[in-house]
């Protein structure tokens, strides 16, 4: 399947979300800020939104420690916030450990930046 349509809809609609509230609040806010103004546009839009969901980490069928995805919405696509002057490759592959460790194909990193950022991330579950 093409990375580019697997949940477009869905991700497009939550960067539409990214953006309204982006062009609201600018740069210089926290990222819990951003986190919660997120959260209330996207339920406004009819998403379900989990703030810091849990992913468990597992080695050899051990749990070996946690992450907290900043958001989950509809169980289906990970986000992950930042609210950097730019971002960075470790930001990316925090996500994508996040996918690594979960049935998750798609993630999105949303950056409220001096500019506004945003990466999509794929990870096929047949990888993992």
């Amino acid at each position: 399947m093409n990375e580019k349509c697997l949940h477009s809809e869905l991700t497009e609609g939550i960067i539409k979300c990214f953006y309204t509230v982006y062009n609201k609040l600018r740069y210089g806010f926290l990222e819990k800020v951003y986190e919660n103004a997120l959260r209330i546009e996207l339920q406004k839009n009819g998403y379900d939104v989990k703030c810091q969901h849990r992913i468990n980490v597992f080695y050899e069928g051990i749990e070996v420690g946690d992450y907290y995805a900043d958001m989950l919405i509809n169980d289906t696509v990970i986000v992950e916030l930042k609210a950097a002057e730019s971002l960075r490759q470790e930001h990316a592959l925090q996500l994508l450990n996040y996918l690594r460790a979960t049935d998750k194909e798609i993630g999105l990193l949303l950056n409220f930046g001096k500019e506004p950022e945003v990466k999509r991330k794929t990870f096929w579950n047949s990888q993992k």
